[in-house]
C-alpha cells in the first residue's frame, strides 16, 4: 500500500491566494502536500485552463478568461496531437501553465509520507468546455473517447514525475461533473459514465482516485476501480452512510477515504469549532459501525482534509489558511483518541 491513512492530513488544490510562497506554505504544512492551483493567481493556474493545455480545438481567451472549443479547430490539429502521443513532456503541465506545480517539482519531498498531484476529469472538463453550439464536447461520440485517452495520458506522465519525488505519490482526478450524470440532463447518462470511467480508469497507473465536493450516486463512484475517494463530508455526510455496504466494499479492497470535514467558506466555518466538527465526524464513524464498518478498520483506511475549496470568501485566503490548521489540530487530537501512530 502506498497510500497512508491514519488519519493523516491533505486538501483540496484550489486555494485563493495570489501569493505563490504563502500558498506552498499553507501545502506543506499538511501531512500530504500538493501543488496548488491558483486561478486568481493567473487565470493559467484555473483547473480547466490546465487540463486543456495541447488539447485540439480548444479557444482560450486569457483577457476574458474564456475558455471553449472549436470543431473545425480540432478536426485541424488533431493530426498534429496524435503525432505527439508518445512524447511524454507534451502531456506534462507546462511552466507557462503552472508556475505552482514546477516549483512544487523543485522541492525535496521525499521525507513526507507520500505527496500529491491533480488533473480535471475527463467528466468535468467534458461538460465544463462547449463548443460553438454551446453543447458540451462530453457530448460529442468524436471528442470523448480522444478526450478521455487525452486525459489519462495527461495523469500519468505528471504521476511520474510526482513519484520521482516520493516513491507514494498519488493522483487525484477532479471530477466536480459526476454529480450532473444524475440529474435530468439529457446527452450522456451513468451508465455510459461508468462504462466510460472504468475503461479511463484501466489506462491509468496507481495509486489514482476521484475528489468531488458534491453529491452524486455514491454507489457508482465507490464501485469504480479506485485507490482513494475524496470526499466532501461536512455537507454530504448524512447521505454518504447510507451506503455503508458500498464503503465496506471499497475500504476492504484497499481502498482510502478523505473526510472532507472543516468547511472553508467563511459563514459556516464561524458557526463551527473543533468540538462539534469531531462530534459529527464521530458521529458519522459510529453510524458506520453500526452497519457493520468497522471503526479502526476504517480510520487506517482514512485521510482528512478540509471539506472543500474555496474562492469566494471576503477575507480571500484567511479562512481557508484557518481550515488547514483546524484539520491538522483534529488530526493530532484523533489521531491521539484513536491511538493511531
Amino acid at each position: 500500500m502506498t497510500i497512508p491513512g491514519n488519519l493523516l492530513t491533505t486538501a483540496m488544490a484550489v486555494m485563493p491566494h495570489t501569493d505563490v510562497d504563502r500558498a506552498l506554505e499553507m501545502a506543506l504544512s499538511l501531512d500530504i502536500p500538493f501543488w496548488p492551483q491558483l486561478p486568481l493567481y493567473s487565470y493559467y493556474e484555473d483547473m480547466y485552463v490546465q487540463a486543456s493545455e495541447h488539447f485540439p480545438g480548444i479557444l482560450l481567451d486569457m483577457e476574458k478568461r474564456t475558455l471553449r472549443f472549436s470543431m473545425e479547430k480540432f478536426m485541424a490539429e488533431l493530426e498534429d496531437a496524435m503525432a505527439h502521443f508518445d512524447d511524454p513532456e507534451y502531456f506534462d503541465v507546462s511552466p507557462q501553465y503552472s508556475v505552482v506545480y514546477h516549483r512544487f517539482l523543485d522541492l525535496d519531498l521525499s521525507d513526507r509520507p507520500a505527496i500529491r498531484g491533480q488533473l480535471e476529469g475527463p467528466i468535468s472538463f467534458g461538460f465544463n468546455v462547449v463548443d460553438q453550439n454551446d453543447r458540451p464536447i462530453l457530448f460529442d461520440d468524436t471528442v470523448r473517447p480522444f478526450m478521455f485517452e487525452f486525459m489519462s495520458k495527461r495523469i500519468n506522465v505528471q504521476l511520474e514525475k510526482l513519484k520521482a519525488k516520493n516513491p507514494n505519490a498519488f493522483m487525484f482526478v477532479d471530477e466536480p461533473g459526476l454529480q450532473f450524470l444524475f440529474s435530468a440532463m439529457s446527452g450522456y447518462n451513468d451508465v455510459a459514465a461508468h462504462r466510460d470511467m472504468e475503461e479511463f480508469f484501466s489506462m491509468i497507473d496507481r495509486p489514482r482516485g476521484i475528489h468531488l465536493c458534491g453529491n452524486p450516486d455514491w454507489d457508482f463512484l465507490l464501485s469504480l476501480d479506485l485507490d482513494i475517494l475524496s470526499l466532501d463530508v461536512y455537507s454530504n455526510g448524512d447521505v454518504f452512510v447510507n451506503y455503508a455496504s458500498a464503503i465496506k466494499r471499497f475500504i476492504d479492497r484497499g481502498g482510502v477515504l478523505v473526510w472532507g470535514l472543516v468547511p472553508t467558506n467563511f459563514e459556516p466555518f464561524e458557526k463551527e469549532d473543533m468540538n462539534s466538527l469531531e462530534a459529527l465526524l464521530e458521529k458519522i464513524w459510529s453510524t458506520l459501525a453500526e452497519k457493520g464498518v468497522d471503526t479502526d478498520f476504517l480510520l487506517s483506511r482514512s485521510l482528512l482534509s478540509p471539506a472543500t475549496c474555496c474562492l469566494v470568501n471576503p477575507d480571500r485566503e484567511k479562512t481557508v489558511e484557518k481550515a488547514f490548521a483546524m484539520i491538522n489540530q483534529i488530526s493530532a487530537r484523533l489521531r491521539d483518541k484513536h491511538d493511531l501512530s
